[in-house]
């Protein structure tokens, strides 16, 4: 079945689109404080836990002019910071919505660091999917899902690079509160199995909100049509 991927823009403002992300950015700030002002993991690990959410949002401030992005991923991008600074304030082994649950339904161990991990793989797949559909020719279908399965994946294998390379160089009570392995030999495994299923999951429930959330990008910012995409 094909059809056509067709942004239709309306001509918005750009003042009006950037509304929610400044309030999410100040949402975000304000937590920020917040968190960073006394956590009880220490503000090491806030740094080294959080610290690559905000490099990321220092990266969308640094192309907005240029590529503003639609408002469901910078709701997903808030999100997902909003998890890291729960893990970031607590240390994601020590969470008390997982030591909950762990006592709740008998875990063998506090489960926050796989909520983590999954919300590594669901939303940053539509940011890829966002920059692959309105930057480079490649159109709706299985091709586009593949490549965006395999991004999450080596982002995924990359941050557990990431832990490792935390783990030597920082002192090791902090290192090892940052790998959150948890005693088990094969987290590194599970959390990239964790992230790849999180994308192959939410891509095909949430790629029509997604297109529909692109349509409203202001129409000077918004990527020429393009047709016969397969659906």
């Amino acid at each position: 079945m094909t059809g056509t991927l067709a942004i239709k823009t309306p001509r918005r403002g750009t003042w009006s689109h950037a509304r929610l992300p400044l309030a999410l950015l100040g949402a975000f700030c304000l937590l920020s404080v917040v968190t960073l002002w006394a956590p009880p993991a220490g503000r090491v690990s806030w740094l080294l836990e959080v610290g690559p959410g905000v490099a990321g949002v220092v990266v969308l401030l640094a192309v907005y002019r240029r590529f503003p992005m639609s408002h469901l991923v910078y709701g997903m991008v808030f999100l997902h910071l909003c998890v890291l600074l729960y893990g970031g304030y607590y240390t994601y082994a020590l969470t008390p919505l997982g030591d909950w649950a762990k006592e709740t339904f008998q875990l063998s161990r506090n489960h926050y660091d796989r909520v983590g991990h999954v919300a590594l793989g669901v939303f940053p797949a539509f940011i890829v999917r966002e920059v692959l559909l309105r930057r480079t020719p490649l159109e709706r279908g299985g091709w586009l899902y593949f490549l965006i399965v395999s991004v999450v994946l080596a982002i995924a294998a990359f941050w557990e690079l990431l832990e490792w390379w935390v783990t030597l160089v920082v002192a090791s009570d902090t290192g090892t509160a940052f790998l959150g392995s948890q005693g088990d030999v094969w987290d590194a495994q599970w959390d990239m199995l964790l992230a790849q299923l999180g994308a192959m999951l939410a891509l095909p429930l949430l790629s029509s909100a997604h297109d529909r959330s692109i349509a409203k990008i202001p129409v000077d910012h918004a990527a020429p049509a393009r047709s016969g995409a397969p659906h």
